[in-house]
């Protein structure tokens, strides 16, 4: 197994999204062990994974787009255009930018439909030497349409989030 090798992990108690995992309608956990030279803050690294993502994952989000728009789900422009000026510093991609703590960032939305926390937690990890990083997501639905909508993109959602963790690490974390 690489060493950069994204990996399932179990949802980290320490996250301050842990209260959410109860009762969700999905939950899950990936980790990558973070190299050496990896940055130390938390908000590079969650800018490294959440950032840039892959040009097919935009595509993807696009279909997304074009098929909730109708049932009053909130698009990815819609929600980037609600950041506004200020969006660097409140956003990660369309992401809105929830809570931060020195070893964790949280980005989320609500929506009439469900409520989506999304965590990028760093931890020590192995023999206390090396550093991992945890990407834990947490959703509940509201309503018919958001527990068809999770069920429709869950299996996407973890290739996303593998693919962008493993982006990161491949392009060093920048």
């Amino acid at each position: 197994m690489a060493h950069h090798s994204v990996r399932s992990a179990a949802l980290p108690a320490e996250s301050s999204i842990a209260h959410l995992y109860a009762g969700a309608n999905l939950a899950d956990a990936f980790a990558i062990t973070l190299p050496a030279g990896a940055p130390q803050d938390i908000e590079a690294l969650a800018r490294a994974v959440l950032g840039d993502p892959a040009p097919w994952f935009r595509a993807l989000l696009a279909l997304r787009d074009a098929i909730v728009r109708p049932f009053g789900v909130k698009t990815s422009n819609q929600i980037r255009h609600e950041a506004g000026s200020d969006g660097a510093s409140t956003h990660i991609d369309f992401f809105p930018i929830l809570a931060r703590r020195p070893d964790e960032l949280v980005v989320g939305e609500d929506d009439s439909h469900l409520d989506f926390r999304a965590s990028v937690l760093q931890r020590p990890f192995g023999n206390g030497d090396e550093r991992e990083l945890v990407a834990t997501t947490a959703v509940h639905c509201h309503n018919l349409f958001g527990r068809i909508y999770i069920q429709a993109i869950a299996p996407f959602h973890r290739l996303v989030v593998r693919s962008s963790l493993a982006r990161a690490a491949a392009r060093g974390w920048r």
